[in-house]
């Protein structure tokens, strides 16, 4: 006998049949009077995060919300991550209650609203968040440039898969990370070696609510937990390397310090390793060699 009972699924089912944890992030577009309006959203996940020319994210709304009309009309986009605050969700929650126009829902705004780093025509950046990614909705995908702001009692078909207006009543974007715009305390952290202390007060959003209630959890510290690397084999390395470039060759004294590269990375890390080292006219990596590459990635990291 199952220890689980079958919930049925409904519209909004993350919302209405499902405890599912999602950040909560300030959504930031220019109205038409070239104000910023800032609407409250969890559905905003990352996209695409490796093998292209760009990385992205995922925002989902209401088709009808001032956050999709302003995206179909301006495409320029801020995700502002607010730190857990009491009265900074609380403010949340008041601005993502559907109906307000951008002058209403502004006009006694708790947060306060910056210039980016993109610089143009684009919406500001909310002070206090920890990070904000400035953003541009890739419109070229699935020719969602086709779609037109206006239609706030729904949209009639042919509906987009997945970028653009895909139903009657929801909107899904694909937002182009132009920046990644970070406090100091906490780029300081990323870059020189994170702790459990370094991480901002992030809350999060459960998902589930009620007709009364959202409902959030405090920030707590993180835990670590050491990653289990399973070490590869030196001579399965040493293969590896010898097949990426007839030009670049790797000691085997080099190839047991990269042991503990995963697998399904190797390859990868490899290939970066002789890109640069053609770069830096270097023909043999030894461990000399492979330190100064590694540097190299690390600064190429930050």
């Amino acid at each position: 006998m199952s220890s689980f009972k079958d919930l049925r699924i409904v519209d909004n089912f993350y919302q209405t049949s499902a405890f599912y944890p999602m950040p909560t992030i300030l959504v930031g577009t220019r109205s038409e009077s070239g104000q910023t309006n800032l609407g409250s959203y969890s559905l905003c996940f990352p996209y695409y995060i490796a093998g292209k020319d760009y990385y992205a994210m995922i925002l989902e709304c209401r088709n009808s919300s001032n956050t999709a009309q302003n995206i179909l009309r301006g495409s320029k986009v801020s995700l502002n991550f607010i730190p857990d605050d009491g009265k900074f969700f609380r403010e949340a929650v008041r601005l993502g209650f559907p109906g307000d126009t951008t002058e209403e829902k502004m006009k006694d705004c708790l947060f306060t609203l910056e210039a980016g780093q993109c610089g143009g025509e684009r919406p500001l950046v909310v002070r206090e968040a920890f990070q904000v990614f400035e953003c541009t909705w890739d419109s070229s995908l699935e020719d969602a440039s086709l779609d037109r702001a206006g239609n706030l009692e729904g949209y009639e078909p042919p509906y987009r898969n997945f970028n653009g207006i895909t139903s009657k009543f929801g909107a899904h974007f694909i937002l182009k990370i132009d920046k990644i715009l970070m406090k100091e305390r906490y780029w300081n952290a990323i870059v020189n070696g994170v702790k459990a202390k370094d991480f901002p007060d992030v809350p999060v959003d459960y998902g589930y609510r009620d007709s009364t209630n959202f409902w959030y959890s405090p920030f707590k510290k993180p835990r670590p937990e050491k990653i289990q690397a399973k070490e590869g084999n030196v001579q399965s390395v040493i293969y590896a390397a010898g097949r990426i470039d007839p030009e670049v060759k790797f000691t085997d004294a080099a190839c047991a310090k990269l042991v503990k590269i995963p697998r399904v990375f190797l390859k990868a890390a490899l290939t970066q390793m002789v890109k640069i080292a053609k770069e830096e006219g270097i023909s043999l990596i030894d461990e000399e060699a492979l330190e100064r590459i590694n540097d190299k990635r690390r600064k190429e990291k930050k």
